[in-house]
């Protein structure tokens, strides 16, 4: 069975390795090793976690018989538009289509409208199938955008968002 868990400092090292686990399955088609190597540097150091534990984002852990197998990560975005984005959502590649990523995303899903959100955004790379997952979620593309990250690198992302 699975379940879920707010995620505490003491799970950043989990976060780190199923981050690890996932990004080169998920990115690797069209992403270089380098690429992918630096991206999960930079957002997935401790430094950056504890930053964002400190600054109130919310981690759930999907779990199974004590084996994190998942997580998502989420923070208010624009408190005047009660803007929430979803920053990560991650399951390990052997266990996709059992419903875990269903899982954590109706989770924040509940716990955004639970805190009076009003929208749900997330950022997704172009080339990723993930992108299909949050339309049959009921999320839109709102907009299409390359972000420069440094290093020569660009995030050639959709914004998509869901209102709640």
């Amino acid at each position: 069975m699975i379940i879920l868990r707010r995620a505490k400092e003491q799970d950043i090292e989990s976060i780190q390795g199923l981050a690890h686990r996932t990004w080169y399955v998920t990115y690797g088609d069209y992403l270089s090793v380098e690429q992918i190597e630096y991206m999960l540097d930079k957002m997935y150091n401790k430094g950056e976690l504890l930053s964002q534990f400190e600054a109130g984002y919310i981690f759930l852990m999907a779990e199974e018989d004590g084996t994190d197998l998942g997580f998502a990560g989420f923070s208010i975005l624009d408190s005047a538009t009660k803007t929430y984005k979803l920053h990560k959502l991650y399951v390990l590649p052997e266990t996709h289509g059992r419903g875990i990523g269903k899982l954590l995303m109706n989770e924040v899903l509940n716990l955004v409208k639970r805190a009076d959100g009003a929208f749900l955004q997330l950022s997704v790379n172009r080339n990723n199938k993930a992108a299909e997952f949050y339309k049959k979620a009921g999320f839109i593309i709102k907009e299409t955008i390359d972000l420069d990250i440094g290093n020569g690198f660009l995030m050639n992302d959709y914004i998509m968002e869901k209102a709640l």
